[in-house]
């Protein structure tokens, strides 16, 4: 995990190359294009993007009126303007109606920085997965994220992907393989990418490379974790999910969000009816961060390798 890519580069380079076989594809943005990397779109494509400037509202409702005339719309902005500007107009036009738009949220999260606050949305996932109808999907990587994109074209329906703003680890290699075995992106299947029966390690987007290391931290105290990438936050894998707590005993989740609505809020409400067992939830305790760089937030917010260590070693005391 030593070469880092940005997520949203990858998006902006998927979509030129989705562009060049699918006519249907159209792309929205809103005075973001050259962050989000729709602008890359834009210039191969110019008849096919459209800027609606500072009116995230207005950009939503477009999009439903081309996906209802048979387009398949990508839709960018920053993750605290996709969810909170444009909100009402994806409920009720996109969602409402199960219109085939895909809403692409660059810079989610407090990795935004030093944007603050302002710009650091840490509850988009709260807020889009309790829509009906509607997909959550949260890519660990570059790699896993251009293979997502893919996956988009062919899903049908209101779906919301988070990614990030700065680099992150690759987890994957080419083409989408873990360790060197390939592997098929499927919207609603988690990839479990460790193998453990001392406690399951659940994360998503930025936490799994954390999680990852955590793990290799773990087994030099005897803990055995297994690692489970869950990209989509929804539909979640209910049956792998259900079967690593079982298998374990213990559960830890790890999101870059509040920890209120989102992954492990989710796995709880699963785990909840189909299988209870000790669960610790690693990320953002109900709180906005401050300003700064994205690694020292990271750290002064609980978001490392070290809390999920911390977290694995108290869930495994609880087991009975």
């Amino acid at each position: 995990m030593d070469t880092e890519m940005l997520t949203r580069d990858a998006y902006g380079k998927a979509l030129i190359e989705l562009g060049k076989n699918n006519e249907n594809i159209i792309v929205l943005d809103s005075d973001l294009s050259l962050s989000t990397r729709t602008a890359w779109f834009g210039r191969e494509f110019p008849d096919r993007f459209f800027n609606f400037g500072i009116a995230e509202a207005n950009m939503v409702s477009a999009a439903a009126g081309l996906a209802s005339c048979g387009k398949i719309v990508f839709a960018s902005s920053f993750a605290m303007f996709a969810t909170g500007r444009a909100y009402n107009q994806f409920r009720t036009v996109v969602a409402y109606p199960k219109l085939n738009v895909k809403l692409v949220a660059s810079h989610g999260g407090l990795s935004v920085g030093e944007d603050g606050p302002t710009h650091q949305c840490i509850e988009d996932l709260a807020i889009m997965r309790v829509l009906p109808h509607t997909t959550v999907v949260v890519p660990a990587d570059a790699i896993e994220t251009e293979v997502a994109i893919r996956a988009c074209v062919e899903h049908m329906g209101p779906l919301y992907m988070r990614l990030g703003r700065p680099a992150v680890p690759l987890i994957y290699g080419k083409g989408y393989a873990w360790r060197e075995t390939p592997l098929n992106f499927r919207i609603g299947e988690s990839v479990t990418l460790m193998d453990g029966e001392d406690v399951a390690i659940m994360a998503t987007g930025l936490m799994v490379s954390k999680a990852l290391t955590a793990a290799d931290m773990l087994l030099k105290d005897g803990i055995k974790a297994s690692v489970i990438n869950v990209h989509t936050i929804k539909p979640l894998d209910e049956r792998v999910i259900t079967r690593a707590a079982r298998e374990s005993g213990a559960v830890v989740t790890a999101e870059e969000h509040t920890i209120l609505g989102g992954l492990g809020s989710a796995i709880a409400e699963v785990l909840i009816e189909s299988y209870p067992v000790p669960m610790i939830k690693v990320g953002i305790n109900d709180s906005f961060c401050e300003s700064g760089s994205p690694e020292k937030l990271l750290i002064k917010y609980g978001l490392t390798a070290s809390n999920i260590v911390s977290a694995t070693k108290k869930v495994v005391k609880r087991k009975k």
